[in-house]
């Protein structure tokens, strides 16, 4: 094999390295392997990983960058504590994405997709009020997740979407740490996703915009009573 055709291999081979590891280290965070605050050396996260050590350290200027580790020079790697400040951060990056997103579907989201978001949205309400079990919280906090993510993938907007997904993870482990669905705060978030989905069958851009705003803020608001 040639030289750069076997450089080019070995470049490809490093970087899918580096991106499971990535997507290892996410799933640590959401798994509760790794916690807010919680501080590790780079032994730790070799292991818990499955990385070499130079596909760590390749790999911590990512983490870093994105704001989802501090490396802390004689002491370790720290992952972010869940305070204030990230909060508000996360959820007004949130905001701006979302609205964005938002004013796209008015445009383009057919209306068939909207109607299937409303038809599973109020599925779920009916259930919740009938049988608040575990599973049907969990198909709640599916359906959740599954319309912010489809309002955001429908912008075709790389940055937008690589913004989304990095802003998601911060959301995510709030959610977890604070604001887990509920037989009571599930349907409080759904009504609001509602307000969302009937708007943009409306194509009322305004209406649409500001629903989405009130949803967020009451989600903000969930997170920093605690």
């Amino acid at each position: 094999m040639p030289a750069n055709r076997a450089e080019e291999t070995q470049k490809r081979h490093d970087g899918r390295v580096r991106q499971s590891g990535y997507e290892q280290f996410q799933k640590a965070l959401l798994d509760g392997r790794l916690r807010p605050g919680q501080l590790v050396s780079q032994r730790d996260l070799v292991a818990m990983l499955v990385l070499s050590i130079g596909a760590l350290r390749e790999l911590l200027p990512r983490l870093e960058s994105e704001g989802l580790i501090n490396v802390l020079p004689q002491r370790g790697i720290q992952i972010p504590a869940i305070d204030l400040p990230m909060i508000r951060d996360a959820f007004q990056m949130r905001a701006a994405l979302e609205r964005e997103a938002v004013l796209n579907a008015v445009r383009t989201m057919p209306d068939a997709v909207i109607r299937e978001q409303l038809e599973l949205h109020r599925d779920v309400l009916a259930q919740v009020k009938a049988d608040p079990s575990e599973a049907v919280l969990a198909r709640g906090q599916e359906i959740d997740t599954g319309f912010h993510a489809l309002l955001i993938a429908a912008t075709k907007n790389e940055l937008i979407l690589s913004a989304y997904d990095i802003n998601s993870i911060r959301i995510r482990l709030i959610k977890l740490d604070r604001i887990r669905l509920s037989p009571v705060t599930l349907p409080a978030a759904f009504a609001d996703h509602i307000a969302v989905i009937e708007a943009l069958l409306a194509r009322d851009p305004v209406a649409a915009t500001a629903a989405m705003d009130r949803h967020i803020a009451n989600a903000r608001e969930r997170a920093l009573e605690i």
